[in-house]
């Protein structure tokens, strides 16, 4: 969603509050696409501070289903966003330098979507559990260890004993 901030820019010490809500459904990124469950509309407040700079707060909770890293079952991740940035107003010198830094402000428009999904990004769990015992799938058949029980083998041999592995299959066989 794309806000017009023309009025917050051009007029000192305005302040302006809009109701707002993140227009995406999920969450994409190198790692994968993630569904966004639930999301809040939320009060974005855009207050130009002496025409030097333009404060933008917002604070909005956002639920994305994330699978488990050791079982891959879906798990309901809760975000809880709190943005205070300060953007600088009219310096076009300091804006083109730090463009990276400011890329949800285009002009005088304000890309939500794009802020909520830096904040997101940088929140982003390193690793997600459904349980903190979780037990993962096995490695040879795919169950979930969770669920089900399998009749693997569970022993693994070290691969640099491989070679006398071989030599004791091979007295077997005689």
């Amino acid at each position: 969603m794309k806000i017009d901030i023309t009025d917050v820019v051009s007029n000192e010490n305005k302040r302006v509050t809009k109701e707002v809500e993140i227009d995406f459904t999920s969450f994409e990124s190198k790692s994968g696409n993630f569904p966004i469950i639930k999301k809040t509309p939320f009060t974005l407040q855009l207050t130009n501070e002496e025409n030097k700079r333009m404060l933008i707060e917002a604070e909005v909770d956002v639920t994305i289903e994330i699978p488990c890293d050791r079982c891959l079952t879906p798990v309901a991740e809760e975000f809880h966003i709190e943005v205070s940035r300060e953007v600088p107003i009219g310096e076009c010198e300091a804006a083109s330098e730090d463009e990276d830094e400011f890329d949800y402000v285009d002009g005088f428009n304000l890309d939500v979507d794009r802020l909520i999904y830096g904040e997101i990004l940088v929140n982003w769990p390193t690793k997600v559990l459904c349980k903190e015992d979780c037990k993962g799938i096995c490695r040879i058949c795919g169950a979930n260890l969770n669920t089900q029980t399998c009749d693997c083998q569970k022993t693994e041999l070290d691969p640099r004993m491989a070679a006398i592995q071989d030599i004791f299959n091979k007295f077997k066989e005689v």
